[in-house]
């Protein structure tokens, strides 16, 4: 017969087993559908009208890009949205384009150097990191957000190089995620978990497919 002392640590050792059967045996989270992110020809995203379709001077005016603020252009691809907030930023303020893509890093570093914008620095981002620096102003994540795998990482991250009163924009389309568009009720949820409210919501076009968000930390 077991002493006392014997048996309790036998029945600890033989629920700590179970425990850790329970924990390895237990499925990993289910990850949301994201779509393949673009990788052809970058000059696509700057196709003429572009910018009146998607009414990026309202954007700006929504995030308060004005002369002297600092812009992140999560995403940037072709720096399309980074060239256009550079302008209106003007010498005193800042534009970063971040990227995980490196193609796309070099893109914009030959763009910004051929049409003379030094008020843009490239940042190379992490999937779930954007690596930018503190005091942005305003962020916008134009047709990107159905690309990324670990929303909630990634702007629990992104927090940290707000300033205060910063806006963050997120434009797309309602999808599945994996039809380059994903559920504008998917973004709010995501958001909140990461610790932001909505505090504007517009829709691009009639039929509700396209959408405009803006969000404000917590």
């Amino acid at each position: 017969m077991l002493q006392p002392c014997r048996k309790l640590a036998f029945l600890v050792g033989v629920a700590i087993l179970c425990l850790s059967s329970s924990v390895a045996q237990a499925p990993a989270p289910e990850q949301r559908a994201t779509s393949t992110p673009y990788t052809g020809d970058l000059s696509i995203f700057d196709n003429a009208g572009r910018a009146e379709r998607l009414q990026i001077n309202r954007v700006m005016d929504a995030l308060g890009i004005i002369p002297g603020k600092r812009v992140a252009d999560i995403g940037a691809g072709s720096g399309f949205f980074t060239v256009l907030a550079a302008r209106r930023v003007g010498a005193k303020g800042a534009v970063y384009a971040e990227d995980i893509n490196p193609e796309a890093i070099q893109y914009i570093d030959a763009r910004r150097k051929k049409e003379g914008l030094h008020n843009v620095k490239t940042v190379q981002g992490k999937p779930d990191d954007p690596h930018l620096p503190d005091s942005v102003d305003a962020v916008l994540l134009l047709k990107t957000y159905h690309e990324i795998a670990q929303p909630v990482v990634l702007f629990r991250n992104l927090r940290h190089s707000l300033a205060k009163d910063a806006k963050v924009g997120v434009i797309d389309r309602n999808g599945d995620g994996t039809n380059h568009g994903v559920g504008r009720d998917v973004v709010i949820r995501e958001m909140k978990e990461a610790g932001y409210k909505v505090i504007q919501q517009e829709n691009y076009k009639k039929d509700g497919m396209d959408y405009f968000l803006v969000f404000a930390a917590e």
